[in-house]
């Protein structure tokens, strides 16, 4: 993964993590509280102790103003520098020592990768960078100081583990990994939240995220993936798009609050991750234009617009489109302290009737005979183009995309998965993957492999393969997207909630997988076939 370049400070980032992990711990979980000169350090994640060498390791997570140390994260060499006062450190994953102005200093932990997380050793850092470390066992509180006055120092030892199963353990994926445990919230046509019957009632959306966060934790699961622009609008207030009428019931109309800020706060002070889930390409859920606020970009830009199965979709052949797409995203990442940009496989629509021929003749600068290869090339640059906007500016962002689950069929290419599908990613969505992942322009994917163990034409564990073998001896990280939707239906398989754990079971013999999402919020609140249970004695048990 090619993030983290950054921090002005990195020794709050160190502090951060405890401080405002309480609100998701178990309220019978002593809370470990950090403090920089008397002044509490907050954060949106814990930190975890390794066991026997006693190392309290934290995230790279928050900048400070004041010290003004730079850190830089190569993905690459999978290395981190701090710079600090003339000081330079320098540590990498795995390896036992770190270099501190060119000499070597022995490590007992060194930097680590968890879930999309760069993780430091707290105490080493913290004092070659100059400060002093103190543990006072009777509150749980380590103490960093600046001056020169000597503080109390005990080891710091392991945390108590966790009483109470809405805090559950985070490591459960071979070699000791922080495993990503996620869910899909769809707000069109108010799917998963808000409900249609909150319309306006700010007070009701709110009260639902959080009964919603609350069952969700409980189920084990630690990041939501939530829709904020369902189609060329968004939950936010923005200058760009009009408000989603999901939340009202009218497009553009405001719903009196920031429902994304809120949300976002939410979800951290849980200790959860927040990713936000863009619907890039989809201009409105039909063709009924008269109930388009004035300055959606049907209006605004008619000509950006091609109808296919009676809905309207962004061309992206056309590159001011594209860009407008790429603004609208980078609104969210430059406002909000969101973990990850997230796209779904809504690119060129699947059913190929695109009628898009005046837009390959005008926009096809590079000489395409093939209008399929012109149109994954316009998706190519798409996702280049918002990959470099987005480090360019938050390099901590993590930017991935959630492919339809078959690449390509082997009968297709012979280096496409053993399947037989009707539908593929790179023939029918123009989404050619392979190339996202072998350039490094998305930091993790995750194919949505809705099938079941027993579904011949296209088989849940070759595919988990065929995905781990494309990252393999690459940056990017390997999600699995589930379909808990389909438990109880007729396809093969899903007669069973046995079978979703059976998915989780085969994807930790494959160590490229780290972790999974699951489509969707409401589907797991429905509690199919007695899944809850099942995912809770999964994730509580391991």
């Amino acid at each position: 993964m090619r993030w983290r370049k950054w921090f002005s400070f990195f020794l709050l980032f160190v502090l951060c993590v405890t401080g405002a992990s309480a609100p998701a711990q178990a309220q019978n979980t002593p809370v470990i509280s950090i403090f920089l000169d008397g002044q509490q350090i907050h954060s949106d994640v814990s930190p975890y102790i390794i066991p026997k060498v006693n190392v309290t390791m934290v995230p790279l997570r928050v900048i400070s103003e004041n010290l003004g140390a730079e850190v830089f994260w190569d993905g690459q060499s999978q290395t981190a520098t701090i710079i600090k006062d003339g000081t330079v450190l320098s540590m990498r994953t795995n390896q036992k020592f770190a270099l501190v102005n060119d000499g070597q200093i022995g490590l007992d932990a060194s930097v680590e990768n968890r879930g999309g997380r760069t993780m430091v050793p707290l105490r080493f850092v913290s004092e070659q960078l100059g400060l002093q470390v103190g543990w006072e066992q009777s509150t749980r509180t380590i103490t960093l100081q600046t001056g020169n006055t000597p503080i109390a120092t005990t080891p710091v030892p392991e945390p108590m583990p966790p009483q109470d199963i809405t805090n559950p353990p985070i490591i459960n994926q071979p070699g000791g990994q922080t495993a990503l445990r996620g869910v899909w919230i769809s707000t069109v046509f108010n799917l998963d939240w808000p409900s249609a019957g909150s319309y306006g009632n700010q007070e009701k959306q709110k009260q639902e995220y959080v009964q919603m966060l609350d069952e969700l934790q409980n189920m084990g699961l630690n990041a939501v993936f939530v829709q904020v622009r369902p189609a060329a609008d968004a939950i936010y207030p923005s200058t760009l798009v009009p408000w989603s009428k999901f939340l009202t019931g009218t497009q553009g109309k405001d719903p009196g609050y920031d429902p994304l800020a809120f949300m976002v706060e939410e979800t951290h002070r849980r200790g959860m991750q927040f990713h936000a889930w863009f619907n890039p390409f989809r201009a409105a859920t039909d063709a009924k234009t008269e109930t388009l606020a004035a300055n959606n970009v049907v209006k605004q830009h008619p000509q950006w617009i091609v109808n296919s199965g009676n809905k309207p979709y962004i061309n992206p052949g056309i590159p001011e489109a594209r860009q407008h797409i790429i603004a609208t995203i980078m609104e969210v990442v430059n406002r909000y302290d969101i973990d990850g940009v997230h796209l779904d496989d809504y690119f060129y629509p699947s059913n190929g009737n695109f009628p898009d021929d005046a837009t390959f003749k005008a926009y096809n600068s590079k000489g395409f005979t093939d209008k399929a290869a012109w149109r994954r090339d316009n998706i190519n640059q798409f996702v280049q183009q918002l990959d470099q906007s987005i480090k360019s500016v938050k390099p901590q962002v993590q930017f991935g995309i959630s492919p339809f689950g078959v690449w390509r069929n082997k009968a297709m290419d012979q280096t496409g998965s053993d399947t037989k599908a009707g539908v593929t990613a790179y023939d029918h969505m123009h989404a050619d993957v392979r190339t996202w992942i072998q350039q490094g322009w998305i930091d993790y994917v995750t194919p949505q492999i809705y099938w079941s163990m027993s579904f011949a034409p296209a088989q849940y564990d070759k595919l988990v393969t065929w995905w781990a073998n494309e990252v393999r001896g690459t940056d990017v990280t390997l999600y699995i997207g589930h379909a808990p939707y389909k438990l109880g239906t007729n396809e093969a398989g899903w007669q069973n909630a046995q079978e979703i754990i059976n998915q989780l079971n085969y994807n930790t013999m494959h160590p490229e997988v780290k972790g999974s999402i699951f489509f969707s919020a409401k589907d797991l609140r429905k509690n199919p076939l007695g899944l809850i249970q099942e995912l809770r004695n999964y994730y509580f048990s391991r």
